[in-house]
């Protein structure tokens, strides 16, 4: 299609950026803020249907709402000449799918820090009541110096819209990268979108997709029934726990994952510091041995034999002669007086016995 070359007499059309499914999307200038934008145009074939429209619209509120360092800010949504557009973050850079083709492997850490940024914004969007539906890496634009976004939250619902009982004869998100569930037509959910973010963190680790074929129908029946090859046999220097971790997301059954991005992310978070591969063999470099501390040496105290001990008033007295103690010369009176005074007694009484004695 041919979009006019300025919207809503505002946001001037200057290149492509890319093609997507449902939109183009173009760098644009905001001729009031004079600043650069991106913009995404609808095709004038969904356009004209109204229930797409709508959709569109829906996608334009709930994004508006959401802002985060990993999220593409949304600035804007409007109508002109048959074309829905909405205005969006201008992020320098390029996408993750297109740093997935040229680097094929990551290396552990990086893949862990973008992964990690990838998951805190999904998991703001979790927290806000919105699934992303279509998590993928043409989804992530990664700038110079690192940062992560996650864009296009161009089919997120509202969670209180989704009934467990609600089918849907639409596929959503990209046969790729969709989950289980999306792939059997059920409506999406968090543990969907965190599948997703599995898949793509098995792509960023290993080079390939957990599952891949040319046909629709069977990379659906893979993504319900299929187990993908262990990422640490593609790649070993993957960890042990974030190859248990990848295999968790991946499960068939979504109560089976970490139920939201938030849970994912805070795992990989912890990971980031971990060495993985030939490095856990390695012993610790050695530590500079700590610089003595000067301090002035204290003698040992040498034994003395216990017969060169000297002694105090008290000690050693049970070894020395008892010393003579002169008598108590009260006490002996006492018991002479008593003494007399017993034996004194015994003629009187004598006396008393004979004489009252008949």
């Amino acid at each position: 299609m041919t979009p006019p070359g300025i919207l809503n007499d505002r946001y001037q059309l200057i290149e492509s950026l890319g093609t997507g499914g449902m939109a183009l999307v173009y760098k644009a200038k905001d001729l009031m803020l004079e600043r650069f934008v991106a913009v995404k145009v609808l095709r004038e074939d969904f356009s004209v249907d109204a229930a797409f429209r709508e959709r569109f619209r829906q996608e334009a509120k709930a994004a508006a709402n959401l802002s985060h360092p990993n999220i593409v800010t949304v600035h804007d949504f409007g109508l002109d000449q048959r074309h829905l557009f909405i205005v969006m973050e201008f992020v320098p850079g390029t996408d993750l799918k297109t740093r997935i083709r040229e680097k094929g492997r990551f290396e552990i850490q990086e893949a862990l820090d973008l992964m990690s940024q990838a998951c805190q914004g999904v998991g703001y969007a979790h927290r806000a009541g919105l699934v992303h539906c279509d998590i993928k890496p043409h989804n992530m634009l990664v700038s110079p110096d690192g940062r992560l976004k996650v864009t296009d939250f161009g089919i997120a619902r509202a969670l209180a819209t989704i009934s467990p009982e609600e089918r849907s004869d639409v596929v959503w998100g990209s046969p790729l990268y969709f989950s289980p569930e999306q792939a059997s037509g059920l409506p999406p959910s968090p543990a969907s979108d965190v599948y997703s973010l599995g898949v793509i963190l098995y792509e960023m680790l290993t080079g390939q997709l957990p599952f891949n074929s040319p046909d629709a129908a069977e990379l659906a029946r893979l993504h319900r029934e299929g187990r993908p090859v262990p990422p640490r046999v593609l790649n070993p220097d993957i960890p042990e726990p974030l190859e248990a971790i990848i295999l968790k997301v991946l499960s068939k059954e979504p109560s089976a994952r970490y139920r939201t991005a938030d849970q994912l992310g805070r795992l990989l978070a912890g990971l980031q510091s971990y060495k993985s591969g030939p490095a856990q063999a390695r012993p610790a470099a050695p530590q500079p041995a700590p610089k003595p501390v000067t301090t002035l040496p204290v003698p040992e105290p040498v034994p003395t034999p216990i017969n060169e001990l000297p002694l105090s008033a008290d000690d050693g007295a049970d070894e020395r002669a008892p010393e003579k103690k002169s008598p108590d010369w009260g006490t002996l009176m006492l018991w002479l007086l008593a003494a007399a005074a017993m034996f004194g007694l015994i003629p009187f009484w004598l006396y008393v016995y004979l004489t009252l004695r008949p």
